[in-house]
């Protein structure tokens, strides 16, 4: 078995974990082909009811923002919100293929690009509520398209750069391991070691300290810390994210105070966003920079009053497979990997206690955010530092020099 074809097994046997007479839909561009190909012959094998490619082509999108009115960006199709809802009640799981370009929509207008998001997001909140609570079993992988590997390796030729670029994501998805679904397996062990120290703490706060970073961040009530292979309503594993090396959770909306600076440039809405950072007061950013990108900021803060609050805190270790290729991705599904980071916007239910049966206003009186965004960004590297707190005031030290430090 090849790589391209364990990579496809392992998003569809340990990403949805899809069982004999479930669904799937495969989302992708005209890049993700071979892969989607693959992935649905593993879904069909597994004994699948019915595999649906949905395309999301990019020069199709870039067509729509450079041709289309105005009005075309402040309404999304109900029909899409409708059929996919339609999907995800009748037992289908969704895998979501990224092969992008990190700077796609760099010359359109930012206007255009922030509308249509808030407009996207908002008919689409309803339908969110079936992956946030873990009722429809979802996962992302991402390949290489010539534009992201080029934006990897600049110096290299496309055949090269995509290549180079293969390389480093079987590496980062333990794809180029003999067994990568054993592999999986042992390391979703490993994450529930921390994740389980984490909860039978319940630490109140935590207090992360680095260049530029002195924040300090108190937990929600009753938050949940998760880590590798979450369990969907239905009882079935699946892992949403393929990378994953964190264990995150839910911090309290209205207590996060301090200054935070990013430490990897933030690929959002196709434009770069360098060199960044907030400052938070009760829990809501009141200033921020950005030495590239500070227009992709602000139309992403003014999306709803939640997009200026946070909605997840996750710990990752520096020495991480995917810190330790060396590279920058350029893409958040790997960075946000190799890094602790944060989320501005909505709050996963299943990072509360019981949260994926409780309703928004029950998850907000105990601290939880909502809002119709969820964007990561990576905070982490090997000068930071991270100390819990026990509610009696007892320290705790988490992160030392940018690793865990048991």
């Amino acid at each position: 078995m090849d790589n391209l074809e364990k990579y496809a097994e392992l998003a569809v046997k340990i990403g949805v974990n899809l069982k004999e007479k479930e669904g799937l839909i495969i989302t992708g561009n005209e890049e993700t082909l071979p892969l989607a190909r693959l992935m649905m012959k593993k879904a069909y094998e597994i004994g699948a009811k019915h595999v649906e490619f949905m395309l999301n082509d990019d020069e199709m999108s870039l067509i729509r923002f450079e041709n289309g009115k105005d009005f075309v960006f402040e309404n999304f199709p109900q029909w899409k919100v409708d059929s996919l809802e339609a999907m995800y009640k009748d037992n289908y799981h969704h895998i979501f293929i990224l092969a992008s370009d990190p700077e796609l929509l760099k010359d359109v207008d930012g206007e255009n690009i922030a509308t249509s998001q808030k407009s996207a997001s908002k008919a689409m909140a309803h339908v969110m509520k079936y992956r946030m609570t873990g009722i429809t079993k979802w996962n992302i992988v991402a390949m290489p398209s010539p534009a992201w590997a080029k934006s990897v390796f600049p110096d290299l030729n496309e055949k090269e750069a995509i290549d180079k670029l293969w390389e480093k994501i079987f590496a980062a998805t333990r794809v180029d391991q003999d067994d990568p679904v054993k592999a999986w397996e042992i390391h979703d062990k490993n994450l529930k070691k921390y994740r389980n120290f984490l909860n039978e703490k319940q630490f109140d706060k935590l207090v992360f300290k680095g260049p530029d970073t002195d924040l300090e961040v108190y937990l929600a009530e009753d938050h949940f810390w998760m880590g590798g292979a979450k369990e969907s309503q239905s009882g079935h594993s699946y892992v949403a994210n393929i990378p994953t090396e964190e264990v995150f959770t839910t911090p309290h909306r209205l207590k996060v105070n301090g200054t935070l600076k990013s430490t990897k440039p933030l690929s959002l809405n196709g434009k770069l966003v360098d060199n960044f950072g907030f400052t938070f007061k009760d829990g809501k950013v009141v200033d921020f920079y950005a030495e590239k990108g500070k227009d992709v900021l602000e139309k992403l803060l003014e999306n709803d009053e939640g997009a200026r609050y946070l909605g997840e805190v996750a710990l990752v270790p520096d020495d991480s497979p995917i810190s330790n290729t060396g590279i920058l991705f350029n893409e958040t599904l790997f960075d946000e990997n190799a890094s602790c980071h944060f989320a501005l916007g909505r709050a996963y239910a299943y990072a509360m206690r019981n949260g994926s049966n409780m309703t928004q206003e029950e998850l907000e009186a105990k601290g939880s955010n909502f809002s119709l965004i969820h964007v990561d960004f990576m905070v982490g590297g090997p000068e930071l530092s991270i100390m819990a707190y026990e509610k009696n005031g007892n320290e705790v030290e988490l992160f030392r020099d940018g690793n865990w430090v048991f």
